[in-house]
């Protein structure tokens, strides 16, 4: 082989060697904020929404059929004025649809679903709204609807940044339905097995 062309080999391969090397580390960097603030959640009722029995032949077999609306009241108390959202985790995932949490599967299929909506909140004595992050808490925008994994907080009037607040008292508005019944299997009691569980997300 030409000896100018094994030196240009050896140089290609020398150089081509060290740019892996200068790319042989990485940083990494672990960072937070511990808030002396806390905040406590609490839901009426337990935080149980009960249909009680009810017959599979009521149930619409080529529509949903609609449960009836119920209501609880969400209380946040925080020891001092705090910015804090609220994000929701469907515990029964596979059986949700959108911004609908799931009520738990039947023959394989979803048995139903549900929402829940933040009706006129009140922040420290306080009408204010809700409002919503889509982004992880970047940017946010009027919005109701808790969602799977969605931060819900709430601003003053006509803003929309997330509010310091020491008392958050909350209406969550439920509507649950029923999927159309010819294709689920009734013959046996089915439980409607609904789960989700909020957090305080502290901003």
């Amino acid at each position: 082989m030409n000896k100018h062309l094994i030196a240009l080999t050896g140089a290609l391969l020398i150089t081509g060697t060290s740019s892996v090397f200068a790319a042989s580390t990485v940083d990494l960097t672990v960072k937070g904020i511990i808030t002396p603030n806390a905040c406590n959640p609490t839901l009426s009722s337990g935080g149980i929404i009960d249909h009680g029995k009810m017959s599979a032949k009521d149930l619409n077999t080529d529509k949903i059929t609609p449960l009836p609306q119920q209501t609880l009241q969400l209380i946040v108390n925080c020891d001092a004025a705090t910015p804090f959202a609220l994000k929701a985790t469907d515990n029964r995932r596979e059986s949700g649809t959108g911004s609908y949490f799931g009520l738990g599967t039947n023959n394989g299929k979803s048995l139903g679903a549900y929402s829940l909506n933040m009706i006129a909140p009140v922040a420290d004595n306080e009408t204010v709204q809700a409002i919503a992050s889509f982004d992880g808490g970047t940017t946010w925008e009027r919005y109701t609807s808790f969602e799977d994994q969605l931060m819900l907080s709430v601003s003053t009037v006509g803003d929309t940044t997330p509010r310091p607040t020491e008392e958050l008292i909350t209406d969550i508005q439920y509507s649950g339905y029923i999927n159309r019944t010819d294709g689920l299997d009734l013959s046996g009691q089915v439980d409607i097995d609904g789960s989700a569980t909020i957090e305080v997300v502290y901003l």
